[in-house]
């Protein structure tokens, strides 16, 4: 396990707004991947998975900030 994967468990353990957040990732993912299942998307369909794609990479950034930080925290 790399130093990464390391800091992502630590913080999925003991910090609840990491926790939140990373929830809050998997449940975009889920629902854009929902979305792509299907054989023909409506222009409102289209939309929401655009708005839930980029909401999903709001989060990501955010998860990285803070691994990052914790690992300029820690040293490491």
């Amino acid at each position: 396990m790399d130093r990464r994967e390391e800091i992502l468990k630590k913080l999925l353990k003991e910090d609840d707004g990491f926790r939140k957040i990373y929830k809050s990732h998997q449940d975009y993912e889920n629902q854009v991947a929902k979305l792509e299942k299907k054989p023909r998307l409506t222009a409102d369909e289209t939309m929401e998975k655009n708005r839930l794609k980029k909401l999903k990479l709001a989060l990501k950034d955010e998860m990285e900030k803070r691994v990052s930080d914790f690992a300029e925290e820690k040293g490491a």
